[in-house]
């Protein structure tokens, strides 16, 4: 099952501040919904176990998690790959930095699941509600994150 999504988010932080918070694995991992347990592995991959429920399907899924920002491209892209109860997902995320010259980011983001096993079979609208959930929260909370952090990461 593959599943394609986008939307905006309004950072309320300079993009320097977006630039030092995507350069930060477990910042970035932290942001994942329901996330139990992250660990770092260098400066751009990391692991993450995160609690996952999608109808009667629930449990634990470990994600291998690769975040590859590009400030020169004004891009950072998040490459996720793991599962859990017999079911895989790969997710391809990515997000544009765009200035909006106020001292203000805007995300543009885009992502793509592709889902193999239980959790597939659940059930297309229900899955596609939750990846979609998955990925609006994950880039909401960093984007609250940031904005929390002000100029305090630059």
């Amino acid at each position: 099952m593959k599943l394609n999504y986008s939307g905006q988010e309004q950072v309320k932080a300079a993009p320097a501040v977006v630039w030092a918070f995507v350069q930060d694995p477990e910042r970035v991992a932290r942001c994942l919904p329901d996330v139990q347990e992250v660990v770092v592995q260098d400066a751009t991959h990391m692991e993450a176990t995160v609690q996952v429920g999608v109808g009667m399907v629930r449990g634990k899924f470990k994600f291998k998690i690769e975040v590859l920002p590009d400030e020169a491209a004004g891009r950072v892209n998040v490459n996720v790959r793991g599962g859990g109860l017999g079911s895989v997902v790969d997710l391809t995320a990515g997000a544009n930095v765009l200035d909006n010259h106020d001292g203000t980011t805007t995300l543009d983001w885009t992502g793509e699941a592709n889902m193999r096993g239980p959790v597939a079979s659940v059930g297309g609208r229900m899955l596609d509600a939750q990846a979609k959930k998955l990925i609006e929260k994950t880039f909401e909370n960093m984007g609250t994150a940031m904005s929390a952090a002000g100029g305090t990461l630059a």
